[in-house]
């Protein structure tokens, strides 16, 4: 059994001393035939004493309900978001915006950020409780243009990604974190990629979304000087980008959390949370217990009517007494 009080124990004895003191005087000074009264409300002082000490009883593993929950999606939007082998010729685009809605369905109640990236990180979307918000924020976000594009690197968010996360922390240690992340795993640049490893401790669950096929997609310039035209590499044809799941199981080991290849015909997963794991574990211990309390008062709530039965009753016998005296 584990105890939770409404207040500190001390003050709760000190209280429960003074007020079964109280009873035991009444209980004293009462007739014999009154005594009852009193040891009804000596149960009474006791079964208070124990409800507001929260008593609980066993224990169950426990998922983060969603409105302690914090969800952080990262999304790749360098130039190959725009390739468009997603549900047969789309933009990779709109199936990553189709997926952080139903996503952000499923975890309703909770607060969600959003993380952009191309060449550079962009923190696009506070923690928010609006989904609105984040819905016109997917619609906004567009494919970076080629002519500003220096290359893509999949680790290009790692370091505003745990930057966020460990402000999410010292807000509120308390709350559940989750990320996912959506892109194709492609890398144009020559740098090595930045390692998503110092996030994996400051999350209790995620998932990694691969998008786009081994065949591979066309792209459109997003940019709007560029008439819609398909990105062209530099011998002159069309450029065509691929997924590259490998790049995105490493993100995945890195974070600790799970891979899966989207497509158009299939619901995203949502991520299993272990509370027991990352920042804020020992706090929270990963278990819930079963409350108590409410027996004890419901026995309270019980002597209470029986208190108001005893009330009535006096009043009535004086009222009979007044009568018989007049």
């Amino acid at each position: 059994m584990t105890l939770n009080p409404l207040v500190h124990p001390l003050l709760l004895l000190l209280i429960g001393i003074g007020l079964v003191a109280l009873v035991l005087v009444g209980m004293r000074a009462a007739a014999k035939d009154g005594r009852g009264m009193w040891l009804g409300r000596l149960l009474l002082v006791c079964a208070v004493l124990i409800a507001a000490l929260r008593p609980c009883v066993g224990s169950v593993a426990t998922n983060a309900a969603n409105t302690e929950l914090d969800v952080v999606f990262v999304v790749d939007l360098s130039g190959s978001a725009g390739a468009e082998d997603w549900n047969d010729g789309e933009p990779r685009l709109a199936g990553m915006r189709s997926d952080i809605e139903q996503l952000a369905l499923r975890h309703a109640g909770a607060r969600f950020a959003l993380i952009t990236f191309d060449s550079e990180a962009q923190y696009r979307l506070p923690f928010t409780t609006d989904t609105t918000a984040l819905a016109k924020a997917m619609q906004l976000a567009q494919p970076q243009p080629s002519g500003r594009s220096q290359g893509s690197s999949i680790g290009a968010g790692a370091e505003l990604l745990q930057q966020v996360l460990n402000n999410a922390i010292d807000y509120n240690p308390e709350r559940m974190r989750v990320v996912y992340y959506l892109g194709d795993g492609e890398i144009t640049s020559d740098t090595t990629p930045e390692r998503y490893r110092g996030s994996a401790d400051l999350i209790q669950g995620g998932r990694v979304f691969g998008y786009g096929t081994e065949q591979g997609g066309r792209m459109r310039d997003s940019d709007p000087y560029s008439g819609g035209d398909y990105i062209r590499d530099r011998n002159g044809q069309e450029g065509i980008s691929t997924i590259d799941e490998a790049n995105l199981q490493d993100i995945a080991d890195d974070l600790g959390i799970e891979y899966e290849l989207r497509d158009a015909d299939s619901e995203p997963e949502a991520a299993d949370i272990d509370p027991a794991r990352g920042e804020g574990a020992t706090q929270r211990g990963g278990v819930t217990t079963f409350p108590i309390y409410w027996v004890f008062a419901l026995v309270a709530a019980g002597w209470m009517l029986v208190e108001c039965g005893w009330l009535v009753r006096q009043q009535r016998e004086l009222a009979a007494a007044k009568v018989v005296s007049e």
